[in-house]
C-alpha cells in the first residue's frame, strides 16, 4: 500500500537507529506513521509504502517499510517545510519571505546559487551559505541511504557508514567494501563480502583475502583463542573464501608488514591479530614488573597471623598460612583451589593482615554477583573489575573492545594491595586493562580455580600465569570439615580427580534423576524449577538456574528457554511483550546480556523514581529481569543486580537473550542457590570433565542432574579439553629468558670491567 502526505510533527525519534513515530497529514487527515526515517524533518513531503497495523496500546498505525522524500510541489509546501525548523535559523516568517521572493525557484536557488538569499532581509551571506550546506547535506544523506540500502545495508547501519566516509562512500563500495569491515563496528566480513560480490570484485582479490584472514582471527577470538596456528588459519580461511591455503599464505607477509597480524615461531607458527599479540606481550611485561620481593621476618609474620586468627576466630592450615606468607613477601601471589578448600577464609586472613598493617586494600571480581559474594564473605566492599577501573562509554586506545577506563597508567588505582577473586573468568582484555591501572609496588593477589572452564573472552589468563612458573603460586587442595558435609564439594573434587561418584540419591544436596529422552527430562526440569526446588533451598524459582552443555539441540539453550518461558512466565493480558525475530521478550522474563556494551547507561532509582546512582556499562553474562516493555517509546527496561535499571531500544535487543537456561560456559564466576543440569548424548569433545566440574561447582545448596547416567560417567572419565590457543605463558617465559640473558650480559660486562680495572691498577703500581 502507498500513501502520500507531509510530516505534520514528529512524536518520537531515536537518533541512534532512526526509529520514528510521526504524524503525517494525508488528504487533510492525520495518520500515525512508524518506521525508520534517518534525517527526517517536519514539513517534508513523503511517499510512504507499507501497511496499516493495529497496535495493542496505540491503535491503528501505518507501518512504513520504505519511503521517498518528494520535493515540495508548490509555494505552500515549500514555506511549510522551511518554516518547520528543518533548516536551523529559518523560522516561519523568514521562510515566508524566502518563498515570496523566489517562488517555485526557491530550492534551486538554495542549492545552486545561495548567495542570492543574502538579498533577503535577515539573511547574511554566511547564513545563506549555511542554509545551502544544510539543504545539500540532507539531500546527500538521503541519497546515500538509498544507495546503501540497495546493497542490503539498513538505515541505522547505513547512517554509521555514511558518517564514517561521507561522499567517499560510493568509491569505497565500488573499489574496496572490505574496508568497512575493518573501520566500522557492525559491518562484518560477511556483509562486506556480499557487497563485493554485487559490485563484481574478484573472489581472489587481495582485499578479500586480507579481510578474510582478519575475520577468521576475530572469529577465533570469539571462541577464546588469542592466536591460531598458521596451518589452521590457512585451512579455515581458505574454506570460508572458497580458495586454496596457498592463495592465503602468499598474503600473510603483507599483512604482517602492515602490522595487522603478528607471526611468531618457526614450525607451524602462531598467527595473531596485531592487537591481541601486543596485549599478551604487555600483560606479560606488566606482571613481571610487579613481581617484587619484600623482606619480612618470620617472627613478625607469625605474630601478625596469630593476631588475625584470634580476631577472626579462625585457624589457618599450613597451605593457607603459606598463601598468606606468600602474599606478604611477594608483589604477585597466585592462589588456586577447588570448592571447600578454604580460598575465602584465606582471602579474609590476607585482607585482615594488610588492613591491620595499615595498607589500602581493594577487592574485586569479574561479575556483579561474584563481587557481592566476596563482600558478604569478607565483610568489606568489593567491586566488579569494570567498576574498580571506572569504566565509561567510548572505545579503547587501539579501537579494541575494552571501552574506556578512567583508571590507567596515567591515573592508577590508589591501592597498595589488590585482591581479585574468580580469576578463571578474566580474559586477556580485562587483565591488560587491570594491570595498566596497577601502580608499581602494589601487591597483586589473584585467586581462582584453574580447573574451571576458561574465560568466555580470549585467553586463558589464570592457567597461563600458573603454568609459566614465573610467579609465587599456592595450591589449596585440602577439603575442610565443614565442606565434607556437602556432597556438592566432595563430588566436585571426585569429578576433578576422575573418581567414582555415587548416584544413589542418599545425599541432601546432590541428586541424579535418571531419564532417557529429552521430553521427559524437560518435564522433570519444569517440576524442579517451578514446584520442588524453590521451597527446598528457600529461593525464588527465578533464582534456580538450568545449566546445559549446548546452545542447539533438544536440550540446548534455545529450545529450553522457549519452553521454560512458556510455563514459568506465560503470556498474560497484564504482561507487555515484544517479538524480536524468533524470540519473545515478556515482562518478568529472566534475561542475560550477551556482549560487553560500555556505552549502555544504567541508573538506580528510589521508590519515587528519583535517580540515586548512575553509570555506564553492561557486560557479557550480566543477568536480570525485564521490568517493562514500552511499545510507544520502543524501549524495554531490565533490572540487573544492585537494582541497576537499563533501557534497551527495541533495535538493540540482539544484545539480550532469555536466561531461564544458560550454557555452562556462561555460568562461570556465578553461584546459584540450586542448579539443574540436563544430560543427554552429545559431542565427546564438548561433554568432558572440565564442563561437568564447572557446572556442579556453580551450586550453593543443591545440584540436580537429570538424564542418562552413562553420559555423566563418560563426562567424568573424559579428561580431554578443546584446545585453547593462548600464548601468555610463552610471552612470560620469553621475557623471563630475555631478562636472564640481559643479567648474564651485564654480569659478564661487570667482570670484564673489574678485570680491566685490576690490570690498570697493577700496571700503575709497576
Amino acid at each position: 500500500m502507498e500513501i502520500r502526505g507531509y510530516v505534520d510533527h514528529i512524536i518520537y525519534h531515536n537518533v541512534e537507529n532512526a526509529y520514528t513515530v510521526m504524524s503525517v497529514a494525508v488528504d487533510g487527515e492525520e495518520e500515525v506513521v512508524v518506521g525508520t526515517f534517518p534525517g527526517i524533518s517536519e514539513g517534508e513531503n513523503l511517499t510512504l509504502r507499507g501497511d496499516y497495523v493495529t497496535h495493542a496500546s496505540y491503535g491503528e498505525q501505518f507501518k512504513a517499510t520504505s519511503y521517498e522524500v518528494r520535493p515540495p510541489e508548490d509555494a505552500v509546501a515549500m514555506e511549510r517545510y522551511l518554516g518547520s525548523g528543518a533548516i536551523k535559523g529559518v523560522g516561519p516568517k523568514l521562510a515566508a519571505r524566502i518563498v515570496k521572493t523566489f517562488q517555485g525557484d526557491t530550492f534551486r536557488v538554495m542549492e545552486e546559487d545561495p548567495v542570492r538569499l543574502s538579498k533577503i532581509r535577515g539573511i547574511s551571506e554566511k547564513m545563506a551559505l549555511d542554509i545551502c550546506e544544510q539543504i545539500v547535506e540532507k539531500r546527500d544523506t538521503r541519497e546515500a541511504m538509498v544507495f546503501l540500502e540497495r546493497y542490503g545495508i539498513r538505515s541505522n547501519l547505513a547512517m554509521k557508514v555514511y558518517r564514517q566516509y561521507g561522499p567517499q562512500v560510493y568509491s569505497i563500495i565500488a573499489n574496496n567494501p572490505y574496508r568497512m569491515a575493518e573501520d566500522i563496528s557492525g559491518v562484518g566480513f560477511k556483509i562486506a563480502d556480499e557487497i563485493a560480490s554485487k559490485v563484481g570484485i574478484s573472489t581472489s582479490s587481495e582485499y578479500r583475502i586480507h579481510c578474510g584472514v582478519l575475520y577468521t582471527l576475530n572469529q577465533a577470538a570469539s571462541s577464546g583463542h588469542t592466536y591460531l596456528p598458521e596451518s589452521l588459519l590457512l585451512r579455515n580461511t581458505a574454506h570460508m573464501l572458497g580458495l586454496t591455503p596457498e592463495d592465503i599464505q602468499s598474503n600473510l607477509m603483507n599483512l604482517a608488514m602492515e602490522k595487522k597480524i603478528v607471526i611468531r615461531g618457526q614450525e607451524d607458527p602462531q598467527v595473531y591479530a596485531g592487537g591481541l599479540y601486543r596485549m599478551e606481550e604487555m600483560t606479560a611485561g606488566m606482571m613481571l614488573a610487579l613481581n617484587h620481593n619484600y623482606h619480612v621476618r618470620d617472627e613478625r609474620i607469625d605474630a601478625a597471623i596469630a593476631r588475625v586468627e584470634k580476631g577472626e576466630r579462625m585457624e589457618l592450615d599450613p597451605q593457607q598460612r603459606a598463601a598468606v606468607t606468600t602474599a606478604i613477601r611477594h608483589g604477585v601471589c597466585l592462589m588456586t583451589g577447588g570448592p571447600g578448600t578454604g580460598k575465602t577464609t584465606t582471602i579474609r586472613a590476607m585482607l585482615n593482615y594488610f588492613l591491620d598493617q595499615g595498607f589500602n586494600v581493594q577487592l574485586a571480581a569479574p561479575t556483579g554477583r561474584a563481587a557481592k559474594r566476596m563482600s558478604e564473605a569478607t565483610g568489606c566492599p568489593a567491586k566488579t573489575i569494570h567498576r574498580l577501573l571506572e569504566v565509561s562509554g567510548g572505545v579503547g586506545e587501539e579501537g579494541d573492545s575494552l571501552g574506556r577506563f578512567e583508571r590507567n597508567q596515567f591515573h592508577p588505582l590508589e591501592a597498595e594491595v589488590i585482591i581479585v577473586d574468580e580469576m578463571s573468568m578474566v580474559d586477556i582484555f580485562l587483565m591488560h586493562a587491570l594491570l595498566r591501572a596497577v601502580a608499581d609496588q602494589t601487591r597483586l593477589i589473584l585467586v581462582g580455580d584453574m580447573n574451571q572452564l576458561p574465560s568466555v573472552g580470549p585467553g586463558n589468563v589464570l592457567r597461563d600465569l600458573i603454568e609459566s612458573r614465573a610467579f609465587p603460586t599456592v595450591r589449596l587442595d585440602r577439603i575442610f570439615r565443614q565442606s565434607e558435609a556437602s556432597d556438592i564439594v566432595v563430588n566436585a573434587h571426585r569429578i576433578n580427580r576422575g573418581q567414582f561418584v555415587a548416584l544413589d540419591n542418599k545425599s541432601r544436596d546432590f541428586f541424579f534423576l535418571k531419564r532417557e529422552d529429552a521430553d521427559h527430562i524437560i518435564s522433570v526440569i519444569l517440576q524442579l524449577v517451578r514446584d520442588k526446588l524453590p521451597s527446598y533451598v528457600g529461593a525464588d524459582m527465578f533464582d534456580i538456574q538450568v545449566l546445559t552443555p549446548t546452545r542447539k539441540g533438544l536440550l540446548g539453550v534455545e529450545r529450553l528457554n522457549e519452553i521454560l518461558q512458556k510455563y514459568l512466565n506465560p503470556e498474560g493480558d497484564s504482561r507487555g511483550e515484544y517479538r524480536c525475530k524468533e524470540r519473545i521478550f515478556r515482562e518478568g522474563d529472566k534475561v542475560m546480556q550477551i556482549k560487553n556494551n560500555y556505552q549502555m547507561e544504567w541508573e538506580v532509582r528510589s521508590r519515587y523514581g528519583l535517580a540515586l546512582d548512575k553509570g555506564t556499562g553492561v557486560f557479557n553474562g550480566d543477568m536480570g529481569r525485564i521490568e517493562e516493555v514500552d511499545h510507544f517509546s520502543q524501549n524495554l527496561i531490565v533490572r540487573y543486580d544492585e537494582d541497576r535499571l537499563v533501557t534497551y531500544p527495541f533495535k538493540q535487543l540482539d544484545e539480550l537473550e532469555l536466561a531461564y537456561a544458560i550454557t555452562i560456559h556462561k555460568s562461570q564466576g556465578t553461584e546459584y542457590p540450586a542448579v539443574v543440569i540436563p544430560l543427554l548424548d552429545g559431542p565427546r569433545m564438548l561433554l568432558n570433565r572440565n564442563l561437568i566440574y564447572t557446572a556442579v561447582t556453580r551450586a550453593r545448596s543443591c545440584v540436580t542432574l537429570v538424564g542418562k547416567e552413562q553420559v555423566f560417567r563418560q563426562m567424568c572419565e573424559n579428561n580431554t579439553q578443546a584446545r585453547r590457543f593462548s600464548g601468555l605463558c610463552q610471552r612470560i617465559k620469553e621475557q623471563v629468558q630475555a631478562q636472564e640473558e640481559l643479567r648474564k650480559t651485564e654480569n659478564k660486562k661487570k667482570v670484564q670491567e673489574d678485570s680491566e680495572r685490576e690490570k690498570r691498577g697493577a700496571f700503575s703500581k709497576t
